[in-house]
């Protein structure tokens, strides 16, 4: 069996600025009171058990953390409501925003201004989308899909503005953009907020879906950017298997192909990935 390794599998710049601050603040303690993480820091359970493991807290609520406690707000961001009224409370906040989502939030919060309607490309529940819409002074419509934004009715009456989560299919953003500006009479203003690393491990794993058989796609179920590598993967006609440990590799199935290839979410840690290789190397 042959194996190849995607070589953009692993954190991402985001991921590690924000666990390099839950790390500093663990170490330094420079802050009294319990350090609270609204959500998960990441999207990765074994990642968050570590954190739970050094004493981390996480809320799934602001009530829940009490007053004078510190807060690292997590990777995805949070309201601009929810962090106004954290700070109000007397909770010292920490913000270890992914920079990349942090500018997205105010590109949005810049070109909404004037009552531009927001058009945003994403999963509605997902946290990282929640904080992007809270940024839009007016207006927002959210979509998952090309088909869905398409089906939208839009009045030549409003001004509109785009975006996207900045883990979506680039290539589908794209193709919706081009979609609505070739509508006559919408008044429209594009952003650019797909991160460029989503782009990257998006185009490395089609790549190397043209030369495997079977494609491992390593990272936390809750992931989206993880699942939306997988999906990439089978919409270019090869199978991929999404799991989260070792542990879930199938191997008497996986003996069955004569070239696997390995990638993995921007929030999956290289030790997860080292540990597949070495187990797909077994085989």
């Amino acid at each position: 069996m042959e194996f190849v390794r995607a070589k953009s599998a692993g954190f991402c710049m985001g991921v590690s600025l924000a666990l390099h601050k839950l790390d500093n603040i663990i170490d330094r303690k420079s802050i009294s009171g319990d350090i609270y993480i609204l959500g998960s820091i990441i999207h990765n359970p074994q990642v968050v058990q570590e954190y739970a493991d050094k004493g981390i807290i996480s809320a799934d609520s602001p009530e829940e953390i009490p007053s004078g406690s510190i807060v690292v707000i997590r990777a995805h961001g949070i309201t601009k409501q929810v962090q106004k009224t954290l700070s109000q409370r007397g909770i010292h906040v920490i913000d270890a925003t992914c920079p990349k989502v942090k500018d997205a939030c105010l590109l949005i919060e810049k070109n909404t201004a004037d009552d531009r309607v927001l058009l945003l490309f994403g999963e509605e529940f997902h946290p990282e989308v929640k904080c992007l819409l809270s940024y839009a002074a007016g207006k927002t419509v959210v979509f998952n899909s090309f088909e869905k934004c398409k089906a939208c009715d839009f009045d030549p009456s409003l001004k509109y503005c785009l975006a996207a989560q900045t883990t979506q299919d680039k290539h589908i953003f794209d193709e919706i953009s081009r979609d609505l500006l070739k509508r006559k009479g919408l008044n429209l203003v594009v952003l650019h907020t797909i991160c460029n690393a989503t782009k990257t491990r998006q185009d490395e794993a089609t790549t190397i879906a043209d030369d495997t058989d079977f494609v491992i796609v390593a990272g936390g179920y809750n992931s989206s950017n993880t699942r939306r590598l997988a999906q990439v993967i089978e919409a270019h006609g090869t199978k991929a298997l999404h799991i989260e440990t070792a542990a879930d590799l199938p191997l008497d199935e996986l003996r069955k192909f004569k070239k696997i290839g390995l990638t993995a979410g921007a929030s999956t840690p290289k030790k997860i990935v080292d540990e597949i290789q070495r187990t797909l190397e077994s085989l």
